[in-house]
């Protein structure tokens, strides 16, 4: 028997307020975009903030990270052919 799955809805950029605009400022400013991933994150605000510092480590260079950008965007590009992302 098929089960059905819900999905947890995605916040719209254009329409957060408060914390989840605060949100959405940060994770453009370091991005350039909001992900699908934060607007899902958003949902819960104070856990999606408490992922950003992490997410900056993970894609940026500096604050303790010792891999530079660069390779960590191709992994990022890589990783996403691999699984057959469109974007």
């Amino acid at each position: 028997m098929a089960q059905a799955h819900s999905r947890i809805g995605m916040i719209d950029p254009d329409q957060a307020e408060g914390n989840v605009k605060i949100l959405f400022d940060a994770v453009t400013a370091m991005l350039g975009r909001v992900p699908h991933s934060y607007r899902v994150l958003a949902q819960s605000p104070l856990v999606a903030m408490m992922l950003v510092p992490f997410n900056a480590v993970l894609q940026r260079q500096g604050a303790g990270s010792l891999l530079p950008t660069r390779l960590k965007e191709m992994v990022v590009i890589k990783t996403s052919q691999v699984n057959g992302c469109r974007y």
